[in-house]
C-alpha cells in the first residue's frame, strides 16, 4: 500500500516537473518575434492626409493654449498688482 503511494507521487512529480520545463531561450524568443510580427502587420497607417490634418489640429491646440494661459497670467498679475498698490496705500 505504501508503495502505491510512493509510485503515484513519483508520476505526479514527473508530470508537474514535464509541465513546468520551459523551451529554451532561442525557442521563445523566436515565438515573441514571430507574434511581434504578426502584430506589425496589424497596423493600420494614416495617410499623409490624415497626418496633416492631425498635425494642424495639434498647432491650432497650441496656439489656443498659449494665448488662454498668456492672457490668466497676464490678468493674474494685473489682479497680483491691485492687490499690492491697495496693501501699500
Amino acid at each position: 500500500m505504501a508503495d502505491k503511494k510512493l509510485d503515484e507521487k513519483k508520476a505526479d512529480a514527473k508530470k508537474s516537473a514535464k509541465k513546468s520545463k520551459k523551451p529554451n531561450v532561442f525557442k521563445r524568443l523566436a515565438k515573441y518575434l514571430g507574434a511581434c510580427k504578426g502584430e506589425i502587420k496589424k497596423i493600420t497607417w494614416p495617410t499623409a492626409k490624415q497626418t496633416t490634418k492631425n498635425f494642424g489640429i495639434v498647432i491650432a491646440v497650441i496656439v489656443v493654449m498659449g494665448l488662454f494661459l498668456f492672457a490668466l497670467d497676464q490678468g493674474l498679475y494685473a489682479l497680483l498688482g491691485l492687490v499690492m498698490d491697495t496693501a501699500s496705500a
